[in-house]
């Protein structure tokens, strides 16, 4: 029985540059005994980064996983930061921004909870 999967990507864990490296696609692959769906993929001891679980072998919605977790992960901000070089001041400078953003939500979440700031309407579907 061939045990190779039909489409695997796992580019090797080096410094990202490209959005997807150091991502695995598994598929899963109906085993000939049991009936259930069996991960094939590289067992070379490496954890990935990011796994995305490929189902009915739709690429395009594991594709659509994939962006929507970098995206939460900051991933794809960090790519655009390390793109150039930044200088420890500009370094400093964006840290200490994003703590005062980081602290301001925090102050709003909290109002609104309090009631001092009306509650932020929900996107109607």
């Amino acid at each position: 029985m061939d045990t190779r999967p039909s489409l695997c990507y796992l580019p090797p864990l080096v410094a990202r540059k490209h959005p997807f490296q150091g991502v695995r696609f598994l598929f899963a692959r109906p085993a000939p005994q049991e009936g259930l769906g069996k991960l094939v993929g590289p067992s070379n001891g490496e954890s990935p980064l990011v796994q995305i679980f490929v189902r009915d072998n739709n690429v395009d919605q594991a594709l659509k996983a994939l962006k929507k977790k970098m995206q939460r992960e900051g991933s794809f901000r960090e790519m655009k930061r390390h793109v150039h070089y930044e200088k420890p001041s500009e370094k400093r400078a964006r840290q200490k921004a994003e703590a005062v953003r980081r602290a301001r939500k925090l102050a709003r979440k909290r109002a609104q909870r309090e009631g001092l700031l009306p509650m932020p309407k929900k996107a109607s579907r």
